[in-house]
């Protein structure tokens, strides 16, 4: 597996609009939305390095959990031609702004059809096709353990084999677990990590630090098998890859 560190020093800016809509949000819920500011530039690029390494050869995209669009905007800058990409979004304030974004973005003009938005969580996503990539962007520390799991079993039947799923997870939600105020908060965290290591451990092929982001995250590449692998968990927990 393939573990580096990235810092991608000259980071643009993000949008001070986009900023305000993500605080205002976040003051909302901020267990569903999951962070305090929009994904920056340089995780946007790591969460998205599946896209320019196939870069040859049209894809089926999936993003899920887009808020903004930050990671959407990368996406569609990079989309090969003949692509195609699904955002799923449960905020209805959020893909307000993703359907402006997929109407007006310049590399989208007169293929507007090459982007869908879904106002609606991925586990419940009615998808007509398969993906060859899947961008997480759902803040997973901060749902239940069997949401989770849910989660990550949905993404392992929307890839195809050979597919590749890459979501982040903030740095330091490990040592964060000692400063939980609720002990069934810090299982449910701990529970969340064990479910997350699980799949890290059988499918994992990249795992990158990226450090200009707020705050800092970690970015995990899985890939779906091009044959079956025996699933360890009990056959009630999930159906495994």
């Amino acid at each position: 597996m393939d573990n580096r560190t990235t810092s991608h020093d000259r980071v643009p800016a993000q949008p001070h609009a986009q900023n305000g809509i993500f605080l205002i949000e976040a003051a909302r819920d901020i267990r569903t939305t999951g962070a305090i500011a929009p994904s920056s530039a340089a995780l946007a690029r790591t969460l998205t390095e599946p896209v320019r390494a196939q870069a040859g050869r049209p894809l089926d995209i999936l993003e899920a959990g887009a808020g903004t669009g930050a990671v959407t905007r990368t996406l569609i800058s990079q989309l090969p031609q003949g692509s195609h990409l699904d955002v799923a979004e449960a905020n209805p304030r959020f893909t307000s702004r993703l359907h402006h974004l997929a109407t007006t973005h310049p590399h989208l003009a007169g293929h507007g059809r090459r982007a869908r938005i879904h106002t609606e969580r991925v586990e419940d996503l009615d998808a007509d096709r398969r993906y060859d990539v899947i961008v997480s962007g759902l803040p997973f520390a901060n749902f239940a353990p069997d949401q989770v799991e849910t989660i990550m079993d949905r993404y392992l039947e929307l890839l195809r084999p050979g597919g590749t799923l890459t979501y982040f997870a903030y740095l330091g939600t490990r040592q964060a677990h000692t400063l939980l105020p609720s002990r069934n908060q810090a299982r449910r965290r701990r529970a969340v990590e064990e479910i997350l290591t699980g799949y890290q451990r059988r499918y994992a092929t990249g795992c990158w630090r990226v450090w200009a982001n707020l705050p800092p995250a970690e970015v995990w590449q899985l890939k779906h098998p091009l044959s079956a692998v025996p699933d360890p968990r009990p056959t009630a927990a999930g159906t495994g890859w």
